[in-house]
């Protein structure tokens, strides 16, 4: 009788209907986001008249990302991956206006806060990715999640260019400086917010609960672990601490050299529109070496094993750190082969490094562990993005990246320590 009551639903067109959907919000979002990201810290140097804090804005926004993660997760658990990302992309909406209001009277506080919502945009697009697997085939999950990553990659490379014409527009419509391109974020997420919350339906993450429980009255039951547990048991295994330590360092070494490039460029001469356009391509340049070849990754990673993969991102990161490093403010090209180099070793230590920490335990522990694998990673990045500013100011573009280089230290050690733990059990 239950099966009798149960609706009939085509889980693969519904599926097909999601990844349409996921696809075009994070494609228009990630325009939003990289438009953000890159007028993010001139911004907040703008405001606060310092290179020193140019950092804090850039590092406001991660923080957001990482800690904004755990109450839409919740919400998303109890209301649908579309109460989740609706509510998610609203949050940045008012995180937007916040930061042109910020621009408007001057308030380093008022655009720290703002930029601290706008990083929900970044965390929704996370989430997007966890959406497009739950009613996909075991056998489909990775073409399903790549074709979210490609998605991204279309709005990130093509975002950063926008800046330049945000900005003049904001100026046409009166709007402070830098302004205008915030405003043209805030006229994206809120076309995203509706898009999702009219046109997912129905919700994936609910009817796969529903399927999951044979479409009985209620949803299947949760179970609940702990961060800090799952955590202590990925860094128990060798490849968990090793992947665990690849997502982190990755992450912060990208983000400290990634958001002070635009502000080390902002000292070349030359008009500010003409300055933003060069930054965006530089930028544009760099989102591609983080998403374009994350399908060849994942093969290499398969293929040539996750640990190599992950030596080749840490030696990606440090190459990306000597030739960005080594650039003058001017130099464009030098300073985009860097970053598009900083992009390719980020991919290849958080996808494989990923990996390792999802092999590292059993399915019951995978959720947590992946969350808490996310939120440190988003405090790592916002750590290297506050410790940006001020080493930019002390020592400029070089100290920042030789700091940056540095922290690639860690990732051998632990590597180093595995491979001696493995070969001397006892």
């Amino acid at each position: 009788m239950t099966r009798a009551t149960a609706p009939t639903v085509d889980q693969a067109a519904v599926q097909r209907r999601t990844l349409g959907v996921l696809s075009g919000a994070v494609t228009l979002g990630g325009l939003g986001v990289t438009v953000g990201i890159t007028v993010g810290g001139l911004l907040a140097r703008e405001v606060a008249g310092s290179d020193a804090a140019a950092g804090l804005g850039q590092t406001a926004g991660v923080l957001g990302a990482a800690l904004i993660a755990v109450p839409l997760a919740r919400l998303s658990e109890r209301g649908g991956r579309r109460a989740g990302l609706a509510v998610g992309y609203l949050v940045a909406v008012l995180g937007a206006g916040l930061a042109v209001l910020a621009a408007a009277i001057s308030s380093l506080a008022l655009l720290l806060v703002g930029l601290f919502a706008f990083g929900a945009a970044t965390t929704c697009g996370l989430q997007a990715r966890y959406a497009a697997a739950d009613l996909a085939e075991p056998a489909q999950r990775g073409r399903a999640l790549s074709l979210v990553v490609w998605a991204t990659t279309v709005g990130s490379v093509v975002g950063p260019n926008l800046a330049g014409p945000g900005n003049d527009l904001g100026a046409a419509l009166g709007l402070p400086s830098l302004g205008g391109a915030f405003a043209l974020s805030a006229a994206v997420f809120t076309v995203v917010a509706a898009g999702v919350w009219v046109l997912l339906r129905p919700d994936p993450l609910l009817l796969a609960r529903r399927i999951s429980a044979g479409a009985t009255a209620g949803p299947a039951a949760l179970v609940r672990t702990g961060t800090g547990a799952a955590l202590r048991a990925v860094w128990a295994v060798p490849g968990g601490r090793l992947g665990l330590t690849a997502v982190v360092v990755s992450h912060a070494v990208m983000v400290g050299l990634m958001v002070m490039t635009p502000v080390h460029m902002g000292h070349a001469g030359g008009s500010e529109g003409a300055t933003l356009r060069v930054i965006g391509l530089v930028i544009s340049v760099h989102v591609a070496g983080m998403y374009l070849f994350s399908p060849v990754v994942g093969w290499l990673a398969d293929r040539a094993g996750r640990e190599r993969t992950v030596a080749l991102g840490g030696v990606l990161l440090l190459a990306a750190a000597l030739v960005a490093g080594t650039a003058a403010p001017e130099q464009a090209t030098q300073l985009g082969v860097g970053l598009f180099l900083l992009g390719l070793g980020w991919s290849c230590g958080l996808v494989a490094g990923s990996t390792m920490v999802t092999e590292a335990v059993g399915t019951d522990l995978r959720p947590a562990a992946q969350g808490g694998t996310d939120l440190l990673m988003g405090l790592g990045a916002a750590c290297a993005g506050a410790v940006g500013g001020p080493l930019l100011a002390l020592g400029g573009f070089g100290l920042v990246a030789v700091v940056s280089a540095a922290l690639v230290l860690p990732l051998g050690a632990v590597r180093l320590l595995g491979r001696r733990g493995a070969a001397h059990p006892g």
